[in-house]
Order: C-alpha cells, then structure tokens, then sequence
C-alpha cells in the first residue's frame, strides 16, 4: 500500500510508524521510505511506480509505505532514522550528506558528471562502489543511485543571470560548502535554508535567485516570484536509496531480487536521453510566465571557469580522500 498525503497529524504519523495499516499487517515485511519531495516531483512519481512494481512482483508479501514531502522527518534526519530503524529506508540527497560523507559533494564539481553517458555509466563504476562503502561505513545500505537532476536552473527576478559578473552582490540560496565556493568566487552571497523555505525567501526578498532542478523549479512554482531562469547542466545530483542493513539482511533473497531489479528500472527511467535541458521541461516553465535562457557552449566554459577552480579547492580541502575519488572519476 501507498500512502498519498499531503500532511500527516502527529497521531497518524505515530501509527504509520508503527506500521498498523491493514495492508501492512497482511504483508509478510513493510518498507516505509521517507522523502523530501512534493508528489509532482518526477523522483516522487518513479518512487510511486517503484512501489507499486515491488508489490506486485512480491505477489503482497512486501508492502511499501512511501511518505513524501518530509512527512515522517526532515530531510537532514533521513540518515539517523534509516541507520537506528525508525524507518527502513529513505531517498536522500546526495546534497544532505555534507560533513558526515563530505566526498559526496563530488557531484557539486561543474561539469565533472553530467552528460548522459557519463550518467549511464556511473552507478556500476568504482567511483560509485567506492561512495556504496563510505555510506555503509555511516550504518546504511545504498541501493540505488537516481538522477534527480543533470541540470540546474538558476532563477532571479531583476535579470536573467548569464555571466559570472551578472552574480555579483546576488544573494542566492546555495547548494552546500563546497557549491557555494564557487558562488562566492563570482561575487555572490549564498544563503543556506530548506527547499520548502526558497518560495518565502524570494518571496520577501530574503534573497533575491535560487537555483534548482529545471523540475523542482517548475514543482515548487518558483515562476510565480522569478521572472528569469537560466539553465545549464552545471551539475548532478543524485537521490540515494538509502535502507537499514539489518533489516535488509534480514529479507529474503527473494524480495531482494524484487526491491533491487525495480529500483534498477527506477535508475534507467531517470537517466536523462539528452544533453541540457528537456524542451518539455522548458515549455512548461515558460507557459508559465518564466523567460528562459539555455546557456551555449562557449558561455557555459565561461561559467565552469569561473566556478571550478574554488569548488575543486573547497572539496579538496574538506576531503581528506577527495583526490583518490577524484582520480577514480577520472578513470571513466
């Protein structure tokens, strides 16, 4: 069983936890995975079919419980509560992982893993095994590696942001430490706040640009408080799939084959086909109202070197195995 709400009551929340649905009660095991997503997110709607499938193809034995939009915990709590049992998984941002597993702000290196090939290749590569071993190394499991977004849209209301010096004194929400070093690079001055919290923050003029998936842009309605977004495909970020080990260890191989080949078809589903931004993903954000700009080849050599060198510098210096990382993307 899926469980589509919007909110939960603090009482319905407790008796989801303790799993007293009916269906879960049928099943032979429960898996409740917990994300931050609003349900139009097109992660959110692969996580539905992802349930779904697991269901079917478990023949009931395996009930899954998907709570979106950071119903059960805060995004930042997901790690805590899949490592101590609370919750049997989550689907985390790469992003979230900050100091715990700092190597996984690799991903916030422009343009070092975002054209499709490079995609497709990455989850059965040995940069990927090796982040699958630090994350265990925090008490959990990875199973799957999914595309939330290969591109990134910067949003402003005053002026479509194309060049570096168009940054300059811009306070924009920003990504993560190492992200931001390249902000900061350009003259801009990033703040830190939830993602539920960037439509307020434009808003009333908190901060003046965001930035985000060209989806999330268009799932969080940012067009209604931005006028100009600039797109480009800066960086990648990822959704691990993140379960508890002892209660994984402790599913049939069976229902593993089930959880595991479903999510396999979640990680080709997501795969971007194209480079840049999909013309469908543009449409709907300029139906909108939003003027788009897709940066070229030339202006997007102009941004990366304008970024790169600080946000190489930032991952590096809180890294202390950034390089061995590094070195093993290089491989590809």
């Amino acid at each position: 069983m899926t469980i589509h709400r919007l909110r939960l009551t603090t009482l319905a929340a407790a008796v989801a936890l303790l799993g007293a649905s009916d269906a879960s009660l049928a099943a032979d095991y429960t898996l409740r995975l917990a994300h931050q997503l609003p349900a139009s997110h097109h992660v959110a709607q692969a996580l539905e079919s992802f349930a779904s499938e697991v269901e079917a193809g478990s023949d009931g034995r395996l009930d899954v419980e998907i709570f979106g939009g950071a119903q059960l915990y805060g995004p930042t709590q997901f790690h805590a509560a899949v490592a101590r049992g609370q919750i049997e998984a989550a689907s985390m941002l790469n992003l979230l992982w900050g100091g715990t597993i700092p190597e996984m702000q690799v991903f916030n290196i422009p343009y070092l893993i975002t054209h499709p090939q490079d995609l497709e290749n990455f989850a059965d590569s040995e940069a990927a095994a090796w982040l699958d071993q630090r994350l265990a190394e925090k008490g959990v499991t990875n199973l799957a590696w999914l595309v939330d977004a290969n591109n990134l849209v910067y949003t402003s209301a005053q002026a479509p942001l194309v060049e570096p010096d168009d940054f300059q004194g811009i306070k924009i929400r920003g990504l993560s430490k190492v992200f931001d070093a390249g902000l900061i690079a350009m003259g801009a001055s990033p703040s830190t706040m939830p993602g539920s919290e960037v439509y307020q923050g434009l808003q009333t003029g908190v901060i003046d640009a965001a930035m985000s998936s060209a989806s999330a842009v268009y799932a969080r309605r940012y067009f209604e408080v931005q006028a100009y977004g600039v797109g480009t495909n800066l960086i990648t970020v990822y959704q691990n799939i993140i379960v508890n080990p002892r209660w994984w260890s402790e599913l049939p191989d069976e229902l593993k084959g089930v959880v595991t080949t479903a999510l396999e078809r979640a990680e080709q589903q997501l795969l971007p086909r194209s480079e840049g931004i999909s013309s469908e993903q543009i449409t709907r954000l300029e139906d909108s109202g939003m003027q788009i700009t897709l940066l070229d080849d030339a202006q997007q050599r102009v941004l990366g070197e304008a970024m790169r060198p600080a946000v190489v510098a930032a991952f590096l210096e809180t890294t202390p195995r950034g390089q061995e990382l590094l070195d093993l993307i290089e491989q590809r």
